[in-house]
């Protein structure tokens, strides 16, 4: 489904404090793997006070630790058990494996089974390539829609006048200078993906990497994520991606949606 349009609406049930904490986990990101408590607090928009309660909660319970020479906090790796029981439970990943490892075979490259969490496409599943790739990009990394092939194979399936408004209102800056940041030129890559069963992108947000996606539906019809590859431009150009590895990427597609629950 797509994600719904943001609202307003008070909630009574909804929980402040657990939201903050999600919040203080959320702040350590690549780029930002240490914090001090005033960086936690200027990340999340909270008071140094309230960013402190949330810290010392975590702390408590495994979840962040501090480094006793720099005094600065980080996750620590009982965090990694809140994403595992998520991929442990989730139908599609078993399902997918196999056909995932026999796309990466034929095709010689990377295979990724995704689906959507908000404006992005969070990666499920991988079977690696034992080839050279310019971009590591492991399970749970997150791409946008706009300009990923996995989003792009996604937001395909739905008709323009759903997935238009929803384009306008996610961030669509320039990750490089390929990327499509226009509606209208997305628009016309998600008829083209639906005239041909498949999705690309080339080098729109990483150099010398492209992706070849396709639709993974349920039982229903309905799109639940998507499955593609990631062919460097070191080894392929985009026409021979296209005539050699489009063909697999939909045939695996079609095959994982032939086992995915309703």
């Amino acid at each position: 489904m797509l994600p719904p349009e943001p609202t307003a609406t008070p909630d009574a049930l909804f929980n402040q404090s657990l939201a903050k904490g999600l919040q203080v986990l959320c702040a350590f990101q690549a780029g930002h793997r240490s914090l001090t408590l005033g960086d936690i607090a200027a990340r999340t928009g909270m008071t140094k006070a309230s960013a402190q309660r949330s810290v010392h909660t975590l702390q408590r319970l495994g979840y962040i630790g501090k480094h006793p020479s720099t005094q600065r906090f980080g996750l620590l790796p009982r965090v990694v058990e809140l994403g595992f029981n998520y991929l442990e439970a989730h139908p599609l990943i078993a399902a997918a494996h196999s056909y995932l490892a026999q796309l990466a075979r034929d095709s010689g490259e990377t295979a990724t089974l995704t689906e959507p969490n908000g404006d992005h496409m969070v990666y499920l599943a991988q079977v690696l390539t034992t080839q050279h790739i310019p971009v590591l990009t492991p399970v749970g990394t997150q791409v946008p829609m706009y300009a990923s092939s996995c989003g792009r194979a996604y937001l395909s399936q739905w008709p323009d006048a759903q997935a238009q408004p929803w384009l306008e209102r996610m961030p669509r800056p320039a990750r490089t200078r390929a990327t499509l940041t226009q509606v209208p030129d997305i628009l016309a890559r998600l008829q083209r993906c639906r005239d041909t069963g498949y999705a690309t992108n080339c080098e729109e947000l990483f150099l010398g990497d492209m992706g070849i996606a396709a639709p993974v539906l349920n039982l229903r019809g309905q799109v639940v994520g998507a499955v593609h590859v990631a062919p460097p431009t070191s080894r392929w150009r985009m026409d021979e991606a296209q005539a050699r590895l489009a063909p697999l990427v939909v045939e695996c597609a079609r095959a994982i949606s032939r086992l995915a629950p309703l």
